[in-house]
């Protein structure tokens, strides 16, 4: 397939549906503000994600009927990690400030350029590094005005949560078991992977996820199923047609503008206030999103026949059991 970069119009038929998930996800804040706890942190994900896999499994029951052994195995691979960026981030969020949550998981912009040159044996372009540096700065500024706070154990889970980000973008995209198989098959895979390990951790907690949801109102359901259905189902759906149509470091680049949407969303429908530091970071984001996506692809690779894709992986016997 060609370059996603070299003809205009089909990157922007990839790149405008990454950017409206970023919005989406800016909004997912507001929707978890009112239904996440610390201790039900676990129930709220595993019923998330139940109500997320039927619908998509539906849509995928043919093609899910054809998956190879192969394909299985990848997209069990895939579902771990994408288990292990939910459970970090949403752990974060309720350990740490929204203001820290925020700037910490754009690290991912950083992360992504740099790791993807890593694995390619290839070095990234000068104004990818710049547009991703850029964008940083613009989320800072988009953040101080609630203050960065001192670093705390949910800033580290963040952190981690960037780089588990990353690892599941750089995966979808490189993996051979997967890269045939049907976007909707291998999201329903990680999925429901995804929710075997949510299903195993919740005896963690003392609330069971049917009698969080028995004790949920309607604005709370309104509020869950938005994470599921559109948050969930229709935004990694959405990712992974679009991580493996171009590179994962614009993917990531789009996705950067998460807290912007955030922020304006919070000033809209929150009685957020932005201010002057905010308008420039705002600014900020979008131009060196605007400038990272009109970035060449990396260069070539350093060394002569350096492999451009992942090897398969072969899962181990706890793939679908966590170990944490």
């Amino acid at each position: 397939m060609p370059a996603a970069s070299t003809t205009r119009p089909r990157a922007w038929q990839t790149d405008l549906p990454v950017l409206l998930i970023a919005i989406v996800w800016g909004s997912s804040y507001l929707a978890t503000k009112g239904i996440a706890r610390q201790d039900t942190v676990l129930s709220l994900l595993l019923l998330r994600f139940l109500i997320a896999i039927p619908p998509l499994a539906f849509a995928a029951r043919r093609t899910l009927r054809t998956t190879t052994r192969r394909e299985l195995r990848g997209g069990l691979l895939l579902g771990c990690i994408l288990a292990a960026v939910f459970l970090l981030e949403t752990y974060g969020v309720v350990h740490t400030s929204a203001t820290n949550a925020g700037l910490i998981i754009s690290l991912t912009m950083i992360f992504t350029p740099f790791a993807e040159a890593a694995v390619a044996r290839r070095p990234p372009t000068p104004r990818l590094v710049g547009a991703a540096a850029l964008s940083i700065a613009g989320v800072a500024l988009l953040t101080q005005g609630a203050g960065f706070t001192t670093p705390s154990l949910g800033d580290l889970l963040m952190l981690l949560a960037a780089l588990a980000r990353t690892a599941n973008v750089l995966a979808t995209h490189r993996l051979d078991a997967v890269k045939n198989t049907d976007d909707a098959a291998l999201t329903c895979m990680q999925l429901t992977t995804a929710v075997v390990v949510f299903a195993a951790l919740t005896p963690l907690e003392d609330v069971s996820p049917w009698s969080l949801a028995a004790h949920y109102s309607a604005m709370q359901w309104l509020n869950l199923l938005y994470l599921a259905l559109m948050c969930t189902l229709l935004a990694f759906f959405v990712q992974l047609w679009a991580v493996r149509r171009t590179t994962p470091s614009r993917v990531s680049l789009l996705q950067g503008t998460e807290p912007l949407w955030a922020a304006v969303i919070g000033i809209t429908l929150g009685g957020d206030r932005l201010g002057w530091s905010g308008v420039l970071g705002a600014a900020l984001v979008l131009g060196g999103t605007f400038w990272g996506r009109r970035a060449p692809k990396p260069g070539p690779p350093r060394a002569p026949g350096s492999p451009d894709r992942l090897v398969e992986v072969k899962p181990c016997a706890s793939t679908t059991t966590p170990t944490h």
